[in-house]
C-alpha cells in the first residue's frame, strides 16, 4: 500500500480564490482590508514567516502592518500595542506572532485582541465562544486541518478521529471543530499511556505534537488518514513532520506532506479570516466561523 498524498496546494487556491471574491467586494464598498501583525521575537523562522505571510497578503489586495517590539517587551507593553491596534478602525484583523518572550503566555497577552479582529483565534474568548459554539474565528491551523479534509472529500460524521497534542493552537481547537462535523473525537499527548494502542484506533488521525517523528508505522491503523501539522527542523535543516512519513505511507490510506500540507491551507485561511473580519466591520456580511462551529 502507498499512502495517497493529501496535498494543501489546491485547498489554499481554493481559499485564496474565496477571500478574493471578498477583497473585491470591499474594494467596491471602499474598504481596504488591513492586517496587523504584532512581533516581540528576534527568531529568525518567525521573521521567515511574517515575511511570507505579509506577501502572501499583498497578492490578494491586503495591507499589513507589522509591529516590531523588542524580543524582551514587558506584557504591558505588547498589551497596549494590541489595544490601539484594537481600537483603530483602520485595523481589520490582528495577529501576535509567537514566540512570545520570557515567561509569557500568548493567551493571557492575546486577551487584549478584540474578539471581531482577532483572526487567529488567539484569545480566551474566542475559545469560548468556539467552545459554545457561537460565532468566532478558530485558530487558523486548525481550521486548515478541517478545510483540507473537506476538500479531498473526507466525510467526518461518525469516524473516529484521534488528534495527537493538546495546545491552544492546534488540538484542543481542532477537537472542538471535529466534534462539530459529528466525529467521535480522541485527544492524545505525550503523557498518554501506550500512544500506540490509541492512535491505531482512529480512522483519521491528527498528528499535532510538535516532536519530529513521534509518529511511526506502529502508530497506524492500515488505511487510515494521516494529517501531519507538525513542523520541526531536521539535522540536514530541512522541515519534517511529526510523522515518519516513510514508514507511514507504507501502511495508511493517505497521507499530508510537510511541507505541502497543512502549512500552505494555514496561511490561506489566515487571510481568508481577515476579509471576513472587514467584511463583518464593514457591515458587508457578519463576523463568522468558516468552519462550521460545534454543536
Amino acid at each position: 500500500m502507498t499512502a495517497r498524498s493529501f496535498g494543501g496546494k489546491e485547498t489554499a487556491a481554493r481559499l485564496r480564490a474565496s477571500a478574493a471574491e471578498t477583497v473585491a467586494a470591499l474594494a467596491a464598498a471602499g474598504v481596504a482590508p488591513r492586517l496587523a501583525i504584532v512581533v516581540a521575537t528576534r527568531e529568525e523562522s518567525a521573521a521567515w514567516y511574517v515575511r511570507s505571510l505579509s506577501g502572501a497578503a499583498a497578492r490578494l489586495g491586503i495591507a499589513t502592518d507589522v509591529t516590531e517590539l523588542p524580543a524582551d517587551a514587558p506584557a504591558d507593553e505588547i498589551t497596549a500595542a494590541l489595544t490601539a491596534l484594537s481600537a483603530d478602525p483602520a485595523v481589520h484583523g490582528i495577529v501576535l506572532q509567537a514566540p512570545l518572550p520570557a515567561g509569557l503566555r500568548l493567551p493571557e497577552i492575546a486577551a487584549a485582541i478584540a474578539t471581531a479582529k482577532d483572526v487567529d483565534g488567539a484569545s480566551p474568548l474566542s475559545l469560548g465562544l468556539l467552545t459554545a459554539g457561537l460565532p468566532t474565528f478558530a485558530p487558523a491551523t486548525a481550521q486548515a486541518v478541517v478545510q483540507l479534509l473537506d476538500f479531498h472529500g473526507v466525510d467526518l460524521a461518525g469516524r473516529r478521529v484521534v488528534v495527537v497534542g493538546r495546545s491552544l493552537v492546534v488540538g484542543k481547537p481542532l477537537a472542538l471543530l471535529l466534534l462539530g462535523r459529528d466525529a467521535t473525537v480522541t485527544v492524545g499527548h505525550s503523557r498518554t499511556a501506550d500512544l500506540a494502542s490509541i492512535t491505531r484506533q482512529a480512522e483519521v488521525l491528527v498528528v499535532a505534537a510538535g516532536r519530529r517523528g513521534l509518529i511511526t508505522a506502529e502508530h497506524v491503523r492500515p488505511g487510515a488518514l494521516v494529517v501531519d501539522v507538525g513542523t520541526n527542523t531536521a539535522p540536514d535543516g530541512s522541515v519534517a513532520g511529526d510523522v515518519d512519513a516513510a514508514g507511514v505511507a507504507a501502511i495508511a490510506g493517505g497521507l499530508s506532506p510537510v511541507p505541502g500540507g497543512v502549512g500552505p491551507v494555514t496561511t490561506a485561511q489566515l487571510l481568508l479570516n481577515t476579509v471576513t473580519a472587514a467584511a463583518g466591520q464593514a457591515g458587508l456580511s457578519s463576523v463568522r466561523n468558516e468552519i462550521r462551529p460545534p454543536k
